[in-house]
């Protein structure tokens, strides 16, 4: 590697990150490290970057990228610099690691990238350790956001777990809020099989004295937050045993005062963050901000929940964040949308929406998109498909695509089964070949909708179509 940055040296290094560290995006469940002790080393070798600054840690099945960038916004709008640490990337690899930045104004803010110096500059001073350790690409991407963020001294960080949570390579900082947005079956043959073996490893990012914020109540995994919350907390002296001061420490988000929810539920439809899931998310948000808001964590005097600026900084969240392919609008005419939701528990949400605006009779024609990765349960997916919709099934360009033959295949054997009509179903190629397709699908139309989906690099692509 050369030891001059230029564009061509920082565009090979990132090549040989991805091929020689594999990441999860590019090649799947191979590239999962499960473990934090790689982490435990480089971190102390890079001396704790992560104890210059405040953290609030996110983990969940979805909406962990939405409700991390709506806390995001508010902080920054409050006067604070905010780090936000999410994945996946969808267009470049910076996207990762942001730093939000306050105007004077506070009613908005700078987004910026890390900069692809830093990069190369922080991957070259530890290459041994990297080789050494033989850490996996989420682990140098996380130290490398860790330490980014310590150099630009930021206040406060919003860190997103890449997956699970307990052996997650973000699980090794001591956080001032824990937020747990929902559980969901994805990554079964990783995470486990079932809702509270899932549970277990997403709670895994609870620590003692820590208040924790879960999205979702559910009768089958409320006791596995509860348990864990209380476990971790019983030799702490400070509460004396008292299981009525641990369990304090545990919000559940659609269980808090109503009026909370009653006072800001009307911001929901104007937010350009747009989607019905977006009711969970933004509950969820309005509960941990209410927990920082009453805890003595350095943050609570930046935080007024009722303030006019809180409005304002949930309402353009994608825009003061840079935040992309949560239900976001690429085109008016054809009416057309695009979402990474991938795993049946988003996508369901997804389809009875398009369900729902068909119904309503202002669009004439449904065109969905659809490609998958081959270790999604593309057949549980694939039950909620609208039963009016055009499909045109496609794959990325991406070793873990899903052919889009089998799709194809997985559709119409669910159609025989349940006895329903498959409709006009299409194949293509590539996804620019399936936006082209879906195009003169709508000419003529009324007034058609589109749905672009099913995985990231599918919604990945489309954006650079789109932006090319």
């Amino acid at each position: 590697m050369e030891n001059i940055f230029s564009e061509v040296a920082y565009n090979e290094m990132i090549e040989k990150l991805f091929l020689r560290f594999p990441s999860f995006q590019k090649v799947g469940a191979g590239a999962y490290k499960p473990g934090i002790a790689n982490m435990e080393f480089a971190d102390q070798l890079m001396g704790h970057p992560h104890r210059k600054y405040k953290i609030i840690h996110v983990a969940g099945t979805n909406g962990k990228g939405s409700v991390s960038n709506m806390l995001t916004s508010v902080l920054a709008v409050s006067g604070l610099k905010v780090g936000l640490y999410t994945s996946p990337h969808i267009l470049d690899f910076r996207e990762r690691m942001r730093v939000v930045v306050p105007s004077e104004q506070q009613k908005n803010a700078e987004c910026r990238l890390v900069s692809k110096e830093y990069v190369w500059e922080f991957v070259n001073q530890w290459q041994d350790t990297f080789d050494h350790l033989d850490m996996s690409f989420f682990e140098i991407t996380t130290m490398l956001a860790l330490n980014w963020f310590a150099h630009e001294q930021v206040d406060v960080v919003v860190l997103e777990t890449g997956l699970g949570g307990r052996l997650d390579s973000t699980n090794i900082v001591n956080p001032v809020l824990s937020v747990i947005t929902n559980i969901g079956l994805d990554h079964c043959d990783m995470l486990g099989e079932t809702l509270p073996e899932i549970a277990f490893e997403k709670a895994g990012i609870i620590k003692p004295k820590v208040p924790v914020v879960v999205g979702e109540s559910h009768p089958e995994i409320d006791a596995v937050f509860e348990r864990k919350v209380l476990y971790t907390n019983l030799s702490e002296p400070e509460f004396m045993g008292s299981r009525t001061q641990i369990m304090s420490l545990l919000t559940f988000a659609d269980k808090v005062i109503p009026s909370l929810w009653e006072n800001h539920k009307e911001i929901l439809s104007g937010m350009d963050l747009q989607g019905e899931y977006q009711q969970k998310n933004l509950r969820t948000v309005l509960a941990a901000l209410d927990v920082l808001g009453r805890i003595g964590c350095g943050l609570s005097d930046k935080l007024h929940l009722m303030s006019k600026d809180l409005t304002e900084a949930l309402l353009h969240t994608a825009s003061r964040t840079d935040f992309h392919g949560r239900w976001e609008k690429l085109s008016d005419s054809p009416y057309t949308i695009c979402d990474i939701g991938h795993n049946e528990h988003g996508l369901k949400y997804n389809f009875a929406q398009l369900s729902k605006m068909m119904q309503s009779g202002e669009f004439s024609k449904l065109i969905i998109v659809y490609g998958s990765v081959a270790d999604k349960d593309v057949d549980a997916a694939l039950r909620h498909l609208p039963e009016q919709a055009v499909c045109v099934f496609t794959q990325a360009n991406s070793k873990r695509a899903l052919a889009a033959e089998k799709i194809k295949e997985k559709y119409l054997a669910h159609c025989s089964e349940a006895g329903c009509d498959a409709g006009e179903v299409h194949v293509t190629p590539t996804v620019s070949d399936a936006l082209a397709l879906s195009e003169k699908l709508s000419a003529g139309e009324r007034t058609p909708l589109i749905y672009i989906g099913g995985s990231t690099y599918v919604v990945s692509e489309a954006l650079c179509c789109v932006n090319s």
